[in-house]
């Protein structure tokens, strides 16, 4: 594929303007529609990232535009020192597809949903003489200092430490190393229901039941991180449901808002009222244009029964790919439409370059695991799609 003038002049202010944090992407992107985007070009692609899990309905979807273009009509700010009715409205919301009492905290990504979470758990350790956090090992829940210091990829978190708290780390799905590790001193237990930045890694049958079993002994409290997990993802509401528990702090983000930004900290039981007024606070959490983006996601998955759609499509996508017979492909894990396609040697970024080519987007998450996570909307002529050309697109890439 030949770089156009365009595209290479945007690259290059995007270097000049931009911190190196992110180094220069390939593709610059113009618009979507549904599962498809074009580049400054007019290159087409089949979107199977998703904007990194977060495009839940696809691109310019009419319930998205629609809900956000009569809220911002109507009003676009309130801050936290007044209420607005698309906030409330979705707080309620959440709460009655987790069927457990609780309360909401609106803020404007993952990490800053994390973040909330760590300040509960913190400000609850402090009360109750209990010092330390367990996390898992290879897990990720964001980059702010707090969040951080609770991700468990050594490559990210040596170049800021020391950390405020004692964490301590143990294997993913160990459920008895994880008993080992938490006392009636820890805090709480921080773990996605699937790892996700570490490849899209999900633990073995019963490992979520297993960790709310051990904080119910020990009185530390379970959170469950489904930034990248919940809002349908997996073909339920919440990755959780799948196990059946109920964490005391869940945090959401990334497809909740359908493309806005916005997260979400939810505590149940004894978590719902560990802060007091002036304890934590966000200018822009609970924004009235996020809050009717979420409100439209969630009434679309329900009306559409995006739902059982994931859990069909997902299993064919899932299915189709394991079924093919390439000696760079070593297999698929995860569930509904997040999967991670494993590699048998380290050719991520090559097989990303090569699907790009072939007009697929789709991410290399770790050395040897493609992130595969397209709209929840996408179609099974586009599964299939993706799915014939797959063989072809890993012979370039293992060339």
């Amino acid at each position: 594929m030949t770089d156009s003038p365009v595209a290479d002049a945007l690259r290059s202010r995007f270097e000049q303007a931009f911190m190196p944090n992110y180094g220069v992407p390939p593709v610059v992107l113009a618009r979507g529609e549904g599962c498809r985007v074009w580049d400054a070009d007019g290159r087409e692609y089949l979107d199977f990232i998703g904007g990194i899990a977060v495009s839940s309905l696809g691109h310019a979807h009419p319930a998205l535009v629609e809900a956000v273009t009569s809220q911002v009509t109507a009003i676009a700010h309130t801050s936290n020192l007044f209420l607005n009715e698309p906030e409330i409205l979705l707080a309620e919301r959440l709460l009655g597809l987790l069927g457990v009492p609780g309360r909401v905290f609106f803020a404007n990504s993952g990490t800053e949903a994390n973040e909330c979470a760590y300040k509960m758990a913190r400000k609850y350790g402090k009360a109750e003489g209990r010092p330390y956090f367990v996390a898992a090992e290879n897990g990720f829940h964001g980059r702010t200092m707090g969040a951080l210091s609770l991700t468990g990829k050594t490559s990210i978190r040596e170049p800021f430490g020391p950390f405020p708290v004692d964490v301590r780390f143990v294997p993913y799905g160990d459920a008895d190393a994880l008993k080992q590790a938490v006392t009636e001193q820890c805090a709480a237990v921080f773990l996605e229901p699937t790892q996700g930045e570490a490849g899209v890694v999900p633990p073995p049958e019963g490992y979520l039941r297993a960790a709310r079993e051990i904080c119910d002994s020990t009185g530390a409290l379970l959170v469950a991180d489904e930034i990248q997990s919940a809002v349908g993802r997996t073909g339920h509401w919440f990755a959780h449901q799948h196990e059946g528990v109920v964490p005391d702090i869940l945090t959401l983000a990334k497809g909740l808002g359908g493309g806005l930004p916005i997260g979400a900290c939810v505590g149940f039981g004894r978590a719902a009222t560990i802060f007091v007024k002036g304890d934590h606070g966000s200018t822009f959490g609970g924004n009235p244009v996020s809050c009717a983006a979420a409100l439209a996601v969630l009434s679309t998955i329900e009306r559409d029964g995006l739902l059982e759609h994931v859990r069909t499509v997902g299993a064919a996508l899932a299915g189709g790919l394991a079924a093919v017979e390439h000696p760079l492909l070593a297999g698929v894990r995860g569930r509904g439409l997040w999967l991670g396609v494993v590699l048998t040697r380290d050719r991520a970024p090559q097989v990303q370059a090569a699907a790009q080519r072939a007009g697929f987007l789709v991410n290399a998450l770790q050395p040897d695991a493609v992130r595969l996570a397209p709209p929840l909307v996408v179609g099974a002529a586009e599964i299939g799609a993706f799915v014939e050309a797959f063989p072809a697109i890993l012979t370039e890439a293992d060339a």
